[in-house]
């Protein structure tokens, strides 16, 4: 094999002519290259073939893997050409992407190392920028989605928010209850963000939707009847159980005031310690706590109400549609005559998202998907010390839960 042929394959220049093999002044290795003849005079953007413009800014130099320890640069002229969709651009080369400095290997080995280990480790590795590492996190993730249609054939979808930054910073995810991916993600938390999904799914897509699990939130809710009639939505169980517990610690929180107002502070200590008595399940209680439950039972007769109102309402998860449908209907009952504001107002709730909680137990539908791709999203931002840009992390989160990551090169 000849010597040309062996950096040729060393660097994965595939459809392009190794000329030249040099040492340059600060002893890197520079590989002068040319695309091959059926790659020349093509868009950088869409890769298609145009007529040429000029010959663009002189040579141009692409950072390769390195050479063991060694600097390595692919160097190539840069002629630009005139393409009727996106005017004036830089031609096409086969060994990188269009508006980077790096080679498409180098591109693919970044991101495979920042879905699994943290930028600053990349950056220290490759010797490149860790604002680099970014830059080529998102041209890479964008890409891998203009390659890939995640949002064809949606059927069950969940959608859900997370905090990714302080000061109530968020992003919207998408996910598909079907593959467990990650689908579609967006700065906002918001009627806008939402209606911006269905936008980008289109009218025909919208209309293949049968389920969508979410939580009670008004901004998803109203775009999903709106824009998906025929789709039904999924109250998530795990935010209706989590109103039951507010209310329920509410009433705890009423009892305990009344204790201290009163002067009445043994009782009050025993309330403030009872706190994890009354939060978890019956099954999951300690015996001290068990012990504890007992005694409010017997001497705390609005506090064992609410307690018991609260487990009730979890009980309608365990049992099939039809008696799940007649306990919460006596829930709601019970609720309403039950003499504590917090669960009077929790019934109102409820009575405005029975068919959504229902259908949720009919279909057994939960956002404990999505809830796992946030926990990933945020072991993904702690991993990085957080993310300056919101496109940066969601570039990322594609890559690792969107299963666009390049394999490395081989």
């Amino acid at each position: 094999m000849r010597g040309i042929r062996v950096w040729a394959r060393l660097l994965g220049l595939r459809r392009a002519v190794v000329e030249d093999v040099r040492l340059g002044s600060e002893g890197e290795v520079i590989v002068s290259a040319r695309p091959g003849f059926r790659e020349r005079d093509r868009c950088g953007v869409c890769r298609r073939r145009a007529p040429g413009y000029d010959l663009g800014e002189g040579r141009r130099r692409w950072r390769a893997l390195d050479l063991g320890t060694t600097f390595c640069f692919v160097e190539s002229d840069a002629p630009r050409v005139s393409c009727r969709r996106h005017g004036v651009v830089v031609c096409s080369v086969p060994w990188a992407r269009h508006d980077s400095r790096f080679t498409r290997a180098f591109e693919d080995q970044v991101a495979w190392l920042a879905v699994n280990t943290s930028k600053t480790a990349v950056a220290e590795l490759m010797r490149v920028a860790w604002r680099t590492v970014g830059a080529i996190i998102e041209r890479v993730a964008a890409e891998a989605t203009r390659e890939v249609d995640l949002l064809d054939g949606l059927r069950r979808i969940g959608i859900d928010e997370i905090s990714h930054r302080k000061g109530q910073r968020y992003l919207t995810v998408v996910v598909d209850h079907h593959t467990g991916r990650l689908v579609w993600a967006a700065p906002g938390r918001d009627r806008k963000t939402v209606l911006a999904f269905f936008d980008a799914l289109g009218e025909e897509r919208c209309k293949q939707i049968e389920l969508v699990s979410a939580d009670m939130a008004a901004w998803i809710s109203g775009p999903i009847a709106e824009l998906v009639p025929d789709a039904v939505r999924c109250v998530d169980p795990f935010h209706v159980v989590m109103l039951a517990t507010e209310a329920l610690d509410d009433v705890r929180r009423e009892v305990w005031n009344e204790a201290r107002r009163q002067g009445n502070l043994e009782l009050a200590r025993e309330l403030k310690g009872a706190r994890f008595a009354v939060w978890k399940n019956p099954e999951n209680l300690t015996d001290r706590q068990a012990a504890k439950l007992a005694t409010i039972q017997q001497t705390n007769a609005r506090l064992y109400r609410a307690y018991l109102l609260k487990e009730q309402l979890r009980q309608i998860y365990q049992l099939p549609t039809a008696a799940a449908s007649r306990l919460l209907d006596g829930w709601l009952k019970w609720a309403r005559r039950s003499r504590l504001p917090s669960f009077v107002k929790l019934a109102r709730t409820i009575t405005e998202q029975r068919d959504g909680i229902l259908a949720a137990i009919q279909h057994g539908l939960s956002n404990a998907r999505i809830e796992q791709v946030n926990t990933q999203i945020r072991l993904i931002a702690r991993r990085a010390f957080g993310f300056h840009s919101p496109q940066a992390l969601i570039a990322l989160a594609m890559l690792k839960l969107a299963d666009l990551c390049p394999p490395l090169p081989r």
